[in-house]
């Protein structure tokens, strides 16, 4: 992490990301060249124009500037070239029709400047259309779908219009698909509720795979008898004497999970430096109160496979005036007087920490446990960025949680290529400890672009959707929204891409809570127990004058 430069990189320039170059200057109008100059601590909204070293920029994300945020140094937040306008007004109220294998939809024109109007269903683009009308073709028989419309123009697009609708031929045939499903859990049961369909209804089926769970004559079902903290998804399917609907599912988990102690609903985590870069130099003493769990980096190999040592660097130490072990410890022991959790991350960008047989596994669980019980660490970040093995890592996790008990904290800090897919080492890992994880806190930055749960397109890396759709992928393929938090850089030189401004951080994470205040992704479901934010790093924040931490937390105490 300290200065990352990794395979994610080459990947997301194979991807196609695009870099507009830092000194490209675009011909001006006459019309824009009195744009007010650029200045750091002001706050600028989306279409906002100003101009710097000659040129003209357009704000693409609401933002209060900050000293290195200048425009040609953070394309996530400026464009070059001065738009004039704003987005389309949302489109008026929607109509539907449909027959046996379409959809018509017709709504009332947006105000403002439309060059046209883009059909959604979920992420996914349906159509593209000039007019105030679109037809969604090819569908099947009593099929129910809901549609979002969205006029646009060069500045951007509308707010959305809803439009639900099923096609035809229900009365004569089986069932509609049921509607959107909710689902609420208690310890030992997952309830689950739905939209009635259309047609005739005798009654609704509830499957888990192809088991018969239940059978119920109206919308709701309790499965009971589950165990605590068990992932499950279910199929309903409405039925009559024609046969049964096209299924609708439904995912839960149920409550008791003990993934590690004490930590808020939402927190927010921050890696210490136990070195010296160009970022501000710190005790332990002066973390802030904004931050719930302290990373401490980094432990570091020996030649023993597997095995983890720590100590604090001399050459720190000496940066911030003199700062013995017995200080820092009894910093970490203040730390946790306070309600902070404190753990050691292993590994970082030049960390070579490798776990790939029984007996490495063993040295590490045993090496990390003598380091809690030396330095009072609550448990321990894994941050290997030169591989891992997934089967001996876990191991080792579940050795060192057998050793430290159940309050031991268990969080991964992979970068995005490592989450890609279920069969990446890293996401092999976090399934296979599912039940012992704390959260995992990618790192959503020196990435390029990256595929999203849609796998429609490469988000650019600095966006809400980059952030958003990247975290869909873990939370669609195993982990509960408890165990996923978004981990950014804390300002310019944390990183060398992918730098955002904390309140695209909260943004983010309202969306994929409530799936509102999105960008063009959003993900298919809401996820309200979204677990928070990690930064690298706290030294980095304390460079801009805590702006991440004073931004983000407050949020996350206000998130539901």
């Amino acid at each position: 992490m300290r200065y990352r430069a990794s395979a994610a990189l080459v990947l997301g320039l194979v991807l196609g990301l695009g870099v507009t170059p830092a000194h490209a200057q675009p011909a001006h109008s006459a019309a824009v060249q009195l744009a007010a100059a650029w200045a750091p601590y002001t706050t600028y909204a989306v279409g906002a124009v100003v101009t710097y070293n000659g040129t003209d920029y357009t704000a693409i994300q609401g933002h209060t500037s900050l000293p290195g945020w200048e425009p040609p140094n953070v394309p996530a937040l400026w464009k070059a070239g001065a738009t004039q306008g704003n987005a389309p007004g949302q489109p008026g109220t929607a109509t539907v029709t449909s027959t046996n294998n379409s959809i018509t939809l017709s709504w009332g024109a947006s105000s403002g400047t439309v060059t046209g109007y883009r059909i959604y269903e979920g992420s996914t683009l349906k159509t593209t259309v000039t007019g105030t009308s679109a037809t969604i073709s090819g569908l099947g028989t009593c099929e129910s779908h809901t549609y979002t419309i969205k006029a646009y123009n060069t500045t951007g697009e509308s707010t959305g219009r809803d439009a639900s609708g099923t096609t035809t031929g229900c009365t004569t045939g089986a069932p509609g698909q049921p509607g959107a499903a909710t689902v609420t859990s208690t310890n030992n049961s997952i309830s689950l509720s739905w939209g009635a369909s259309s047609g005739t209804v005798t009654g609704y089926r509830v499957y888990e795979g192809s088991t018969l769970k239940t059978t119920v004559t109206g919308t709701t079902a309790t499965i009971s008898g589950l165990g605590t903290c068990e992932s499950h998804t279910y199929t309903i399917k409405a039925y009559n004497t024609t046969g049964e609907s096209t299924g609708r599912d439904a995912s839960g988990t149920t409550t008791g999970c003990q993934s590690g102690g004490g930590l808020p609903k939402h927190f927010l985590t921050g890696y210490w430096h136990n070195f010296v870069n160009p970022a501000t130099e710190l005790k332990l003493s002066q973390v802030p109160n904004e931050y719930d769990l302290i990373a401490i980096a980094f432990g570091e190999a020996t030649s023993t496979p597997g095995q983890v040592v720590f100590a604090l660097d001399s050459a720190l130490a000496t940066a911030v005036g003199g700062y013995t072990e017995a200080q820092f410890k009894a910093d970490i022991a203040a730390l946790k007087q306070r309600g902070k959790k404190v753990i050691l991350s292993v590994g970082g960008e030049t960390g070579r920490v490798a776990v790939a047989s029984s007996s490495a596994a063993t040295a590490f669980a045993s090496s990390v446990h003598g380091l809690m019980q030396s330095y009072g660490f609550d448990g321990v970040d894994i941050d290997l960025e030169n591989g891992l093995n997934a089967t001996y890592m876990a191991q080792a996790l579940r050795d060192l949680r057998s050793r430290a008990g159940s309050g031991l904290i268990i969080t991964m800090a992979p970068q995005t290529i490592d989450m890609q897919s279920t069969g990446m080492e890293y996401f092999k890992l976090a399934l296979s400890i599912k039940d012992i994880l704390t959260v995992v806190h990618m790192q959503y930055y020196n990435s390029g672009s990256m595929l999203g749960c849609d796998q429609a397109q490469a988000y650019s890396q600095g966006t809400v959707n980059f952030m958003t759709a990247l975290a869909c992928i873990q939370l669609e393929n195993g982990l509960r929204p408890d165990q996923v938090a978004l981990g950014l850089p804390a300002g310019p030189g944390a990183a060398g891409g992918g730098v955002v401004s904390p309140t695209l951080v909260n943004q983010a994470l309202t969306c994929l809570a409530t799936r509102t205040n999105c960008g063009s992704f959003v993900p298919p479901r809401a996820y309200p127990e979204i677990r928070g934010a990690m930064t690298w790093s706290i030294n980095w924040d304390a460079s801009h004058n805590w702006s991440f931490s004073k931004t983000v937390k407050p949020h996350l105490q206000g998130m539901p």
